[in-house]
């Protein structure tokens, strides 16, 4: 396993949107944990596919209850707001106000291809929603309400 470069904002790459996964091999599983080496040395909480140079639809996320692996994800219904102060990987030392779901129904693959659906709640849901925009080349900058200052963050 290894730690991945994180691309940053100007990346090409981060504004495409992403193709399905199809092949459910040990190419995929070496990514996956290689995303989960990077994620957890970054201290962050998800990690998109596109964010280590991988055009794929695949994200990980860890927000306190363990790894997700989330392989061609679906949200399948955004319900309720909040507000959240957001940042991004790519994106270091950036962050804004913006809107997300509180409660995200998640429908994904798991690394051997089974489908499962999970229903997310606070962080989880903002998480997953923040890196399924990834997955269409979507950036957390371009739905905030506001950028923050960094006096504004302590």
């Amino acid at each position: 396993m290894a730690i991945r470069t994180i691309l940053t904002d100007e990346e090409p790459i981060l504004h495409k949107v992403c193709k399905p996964v199809e092949k459910f091999d040990q190419r995929l599983w070496l990514l996956l944990d290689d995303m989960a080496d990077t994620l957890k040395k970054s201290g962050g909480v998800g990690l998109a596919a596109p964010q280590v140079g991988v055009q794929r639809r695949l994200f990980i996320m860890d927000t306190g209850n363990g790894l997700k692996e989330c392989i061609n994800p679906t949200i399948l219904e955004r319900r309720g707001e909040q507000e959240c102060v957001e940042g991004c990987l790519s994106s270091p030392g950036e962050y804004g106000m913006i809107h997300r779901p509180a409660v995200v129904k998640l429908q994904a693959q798991n690394r051997d291809g089974k489908y499962f659906i999970v229903t997310l709640e606070g962080l989880a849901a903002q998480c997953a929603d923040h890196e399924s925009d990834h997955l269409d080349g979507i950036l957390f900058k371009s739905k905030v309400d506001r950028m923050l200052a960094p006096d504004e963050l302590a």
